[in-house]
Order: structure tokens, then sequence, then C-alpha cells
């Protein structure tokens, strides 16, 4: 059966490199570099009272390099399983670390619901076939889809993390977000025929075809991620089971 020919894409990690080219393949957009810098010195420097939270930022900063400037990028651009683990580093591993740095204020577990949900259909929206081809399109898109999904992310998981409204409303979010996660790994993983033409041609020096390609993602999707949503979920239950601090020891 032959497939389509894909479109001409050329997102903005670059074109798909060859296996022999990947570790020369390093993103050095210096406006890039320049932000994860600052984002860095700022958190060094705001959080030098509180070790824990900047230990938690400055390793969510790493974490958004490995993604974006690593060979990793290039390497999303040749597979769609790589594209995917480079969005699970983003919402399941920069996030959460973030949320840790600078945590929910105000009233506990206000919007953890509405933030699953919108975090739910970004992370749809953006692995449909036709968002993903429009985010590849151009730097612009791709920077609309990496920031959104990445800024929904943090919002959940300042959700997922916080204690004071009680484990209910975290616990139910991040049940959830497992659960959706999962169906779209399946649904990635039973399509039965490559969906993203954006990769139809660009697996191949990678051994694979572009259906088992998607498998892999969908695999990932539904994998990858689960111990981190899973860890929150436990964390909140495990709320239930602190002492309550006497007046003596909260002086």
């Amino acid at each position: 059966m032959l497939l389509p020919e894909a479109p001409e894409f050329i997102p903005y990690c670059g074109p798909a490199p060859l296996p022999s080219d990947l570790w020369g393949a390093w993103n050095l957009d210096p406006v890039l570099i320049g932000l994860l810098l600052a984002g860095a010195a700022v958190s060094g420097l705001a959080l030098r009272a509180a070790p824990g939270r900047q230990r938690a930022a400055l390793a969510g900063v790493a974490v958004l390099a490995l993604a974006l400037v690593s060979p990793l990028c290039a390497l999303a651009s040749a597979l769609f399983s790589a594209r995917v683990v480079h969005h699970l580093l983003l919402i399941a591993a920069a996030a959460p670390l973030l949320a840790l740095a600078w945590p929910a204020r105000g009233r506990g577990g206000v919007g953890v619901a509405a933030a699953a949900l919108v975090h739910t259909v970004l992370t749809w929206i953006w692995h449909a076939p036709g968002p993903y081809a429009w985010a590849l399109s151009s730097d612009a898109a791709y920077w609309v889809m990496e920031g959104s999904l990445l800024a929904s992310a943090l919002w959940l998981w300042r959700g997922l993390l916080d204690r004071r409204g009680g484990p209910a409303a975290p616990v139910a979010a991040a049940a959830a977000t497992m659960a959706q996660m999962g169906l779209l790994g399946g649904l990635l993983l039973f399509a039965g025929t490559p969906l993203f033409l954006a990769h139809l041609s660009t697996t191949a020096p990678w051994g694979i075809g572009p259906l088992t390609d998607q498998q892999l993602a969908g695999i990932a999707m539904a994998v990858l991620a689960s111990p981190a949503y899973a860890g929150a979920a436990l964390w909140q239950v495990l709320s239930l089971f602190r002492q309550p601090q006497t007046g003596a020891e909260r002086a």
C-alpha cells in the first residue's frame, strides 16, 4: 500500500535528522537559551531563602532545556514518538517541578477541576493530526502548542500538589488525567493507519515505519506519565495521615 506523499514541513527544531547527525543537532536558538538562563537566574535569586523550591525550579529549567535544546528537539521532527516523549517532559516533569517551586496561592483546591479539563482539551487538540500539522507549519504555531501545553500543565500541577483544600479534588483530577492520557494513547496505538503526515517520510532512516512510530507514541502517552500523576494522588492521600500541629508546634 502506497502512503500519501507528506507535505513539506520545517518545524522549529529543524528538519528531521538522520541517525548519524543526531548528536550534532542541538537547538542553539539564542532567544530560547537566553530565556532559560534568565529563568534559572531569577529562580535562583528569588528562591534563595527556600533551597528546596530553588532546587525544584532549577531542575524544571533543566528539564525544559533537555526537551527544547538537546537533540531530542530535533529527533521530534523525525519521530512522532519522540514528540510525545518531548511533550511528556514538558507536562509531567518540568511542570510539576515548576509547580513545586512556585506553588498555588489563594484558596486551596480552587481551579484543579477546570485546570484538568483545559489541559485535557489541549492535550487532545495538539495530538490530533490537523492541529499537530498546523503546529509544525511555523515557529509561531509551534510555540502556541508548546506554550499552551506547558502553561495548562503548570496550572494543573499547582492544583494537584495543593493540599490546603483536601485531597478529594486533586486525586480525582490526577485520576482523570491518567485516564484521558491512557485513552489517547490507546487510540494512537490501535488506530491501524498512520495519522500524521509530517512523519510519513521521516521514520524510515530510524528503522521503523510511521505506523510503528505512532504505536510507540501511543504506548509512551499511556504509560510514561502515569507514575507522576499516581504519585501526586498518593501524596495527597497521605496528607490524611498527617499529625495535626498543636498550637505550641505552630508557634
